[in-house]
């Protein structure tokens, strides 16, 4: 299965166009077992290509001792794409996918997303805010953006599982005025664990909400601005939610102050 622009094809040959996308270069961004993502260029417009090389048996075998089903290919991220077209959250923009091979320790396949530019992730954004207020504005929108997302994709059957604040880039709109309160733009980036089923299971969401609450412990938020998360992630009044969910809060407070000692070796400076 190939899929690519019409005049990639035709540029490409059609029968030798997969092999040319595994010929491309460009830049690398990332390398890991089995794959690659490299940026690359095309009449002047930039891309970025997710290159999966097959993970090998090794690799298939340690992951399911561990309890981990290995992402074998770019379909993952495809179908990811797609999902948050149809449900209304913004991502890449997917240009080409294609696949061949049967074995899934050696499966080919690639994704090919046009660069999204002007953006700046939320941890970056988020950096200075502690020593440097932010526009209270600004702020409540992000964090109202940040719980539409969430909630959406899990009461669609989603889990990201790499759900922090550097897989969120914020659109920007000018030097004078960077971003304007009114008009909030976030992508949801990096996609190729995501899960998708008929509904989230509780032990993936708390995993999503748990590593987001750990990636913005250094972020300078308040105890308001987590609850106001909780609200809108709940869409019902804190006691009621709190009520309701005892436990789902409960796990994703311990989880993500135990990620926040795993990394930092210390404890976190929370608000409370």
């Amino acid at each position: 299965m190939i899929v690519l622009p019409d005049a990639w094809l035709e540029r490409w040959h059609e029968k030798d166009a997969f092999d040319r996308v595994f010929q491309l270069k460009g830049e690398v961004f990332r390398e890991h077992v089995g794959r690659k993502t490299i940026r690359f260029s095309i009449d002047g417009t930039y891309y970025f290509a997710k290159l999966h090389f097959g993970i090998g048996w090794r690799e298939f075998v340690k992951n399911l001792f561990q309890l981990r089903f290995p992402v074998t290919s770019a379909e993952n991220e495809w179908n990811a794409i797609r999902k948050l077209d149809r449900i209304g959250i913004h991502t890449m923009h997917l240009v080409g996918y294609g696949k061949r091979g049967w074995n899934p320790a050696r499966l080919q396949s690639f994704v090919i997303t046009e660069e999204l530019e002007n953006t700046v992730s939320l941890e970056d954004f988020c950096r200075d805010w502690p020593a440097s207020r932010p526009d209270g504005r600004v702020k409540k929108k992000l964090i109202a953006e940040v719980a539409r997302i969430a909630r959406s994709i899990h009461l669609h059957g989603m889990n990201h599982r790499d759900f922090y604040l550097c897989h969120f880039l914020l659109e920007l709109s000018g030097k004078k005025r960077p971003v304007d309160p009114e008009n909030i733009v976030l992508y949801l980036i990096d996609l190729h664990r995501v899960q998708i089923r008929r509904s989230t299971p509780m032990r993936w969401r708390v995993k999503d909400i748990a590593g987001l609450y750990f990636s913005s412990m250094d972020a300078g938020l308040s105890k308001r601005d987590f609850l106001r998360f909780v609200r809108l992630y709940e869409g019902k009044a804190l006691k009621e939610a709190f009520r309701e969910n005892p436990a789902f809060w409960g796990r994703v407070s311990k989880r993500g102050v135990a990620l926040y000692r795993k990394i930092f070796h210390k404890a976190p400076t929370l608000p409370w």
